[in-house]
């Protein structure tokens, strides 16, 4: 009798008030905490991501001019900040050519350091 109560006693308690991993609700986003991508899952449009291409290399500009500020104003967000590769899809050997530009085109005041003051 001492033992029915215990086994009863435990199966309450351990059930609680806490949901079992099994029972959680599905997630209304596919494909876990990022979402599904490529291809769109159930609802929405479908997505297709298009391939950066490094726009210095299809233009074949060989040398990138810390003078031209319309060309590296294209890659200062802005908050002034320098938009990184994974964004821009430029390659990495002008991406550091056009840091290097942008820091030159700086310090001369061409280009702002920071965005503009709210």
């Amino acid at each position: 009798m001492a033992d029915e109560t215990r086994s009863t006693a435990s199966e309450s308690s351990s059930a609680g008030d806490r949901p079992d991993r099994g029972e959680r609700r599905p997630s209304s986003r596919p494909g876990g905490p990022g979402g599904g991508r490529e291809g769109g899952g159930s609802g929405g449009r479908k997505y297709f991501r298009r391939k950066k291409v490094c726009k210095f290399c299809v233009e074949k500009i060989e040398a990138i001019n810390y003078k031209d500020i319309r060309l590296l104003a294209q890659f200062v967000a802005e908050s002034g900040r320098i938009v990184p590769r994974r964004l821009t899809g430029v390659c990495t050997p002008h991406q550091r050519r056009l840091s290097l530009a942008i820091k030159q085109a700086r310090n001369i005041a061409l280009l702002p350091f920071s965005g503009r003051a709210a």
